[in-house]
């Protein structure tokens, strides 16, 4: 199979609405962050706090492989149907990039997206040889499962937790969110000016 060629400009839909998860911890930890305030003690009391993590970060991953299992869907798939979300239409090679897999094997990973109906293929208006993947209704219908059993997951875990722990948790869990924004921005800006 040849490679595709990448000429063609990436189209970035409009970002999605903020996903489940993100509306579920504003509602459920932003209070007990603004409460916990200044009661957070120093760096120390934080990074013993991450280091107990470690218990929590197991049982949200076994949660979420026997999750995937259940929907015979792989990790690599799954990223790829995150990636497609994001940014709305793109070539097999832009997803394969971003993916870090080739192209043949991105190649494979879409047909069997394709079969399942989560993604499709589109001929472009503008030069017919050039192929386009977009997320199906039912792909974004996946993905709020995903996100949603995910969020109720990590609040079931989170929510016994005392409100200073829970606070504590909730400013690692926002500071990781916003660098991987910030990150994810960076990307798409250096992946536009190379493009």
């Amino acid at each position: 199979m040849a490679a595709e060629p990448r000429s063609a400009p990436r189209r970035l839909s409009t970002p999605p609405p903020r996903r489940t998860i993100a509306r579920r911890f504003e509602a459920d930890l932003s209070a007990p962050v603004l409460a916990a305030g200044s009661r957070i003690q120093n760096v120390r009391q934080i990074s013993e706090r991450v280091a107990m993590g470690r218990a929590l970060w197991r049982e949200l991953v076994i949660g979420f492989a026997s999750q995937l299992g259940e929907m015979r869907l792989g990790f690599t798939q799954l990223a790829a149907l995150y990636v497609l979300a994001d940014s709305g239409t793109m070539t097999i090679g832009d997803l394969a990039e971003v993916i870090n897999r080739s192209p043949s094997a991105t190649s494979r990973l879409v047909d069997g997206l394709v079969r399942r109906r989560l993604v499709e293929r589109r001929t472009e208006p503008e030069d017919r040889r050039q192929r386009s993947l977009q997320l199906t209704q039912r792909g974004q219908a996946l993905l709020r499962v995903v996100d949603r059993a995910r969020a109720d997951q990590f609040l079931s875990a989170v929510r016994p937790m005392p409100t200073a722990e829970r606070a504590l948790i909730a400013m690692g869990v926002a500071a990781l969110a916003t660098h991987a924004i910030s990150r994810r921005g960076r990307l798409i800006k250096s992946s536009r000016e190379s493009g």
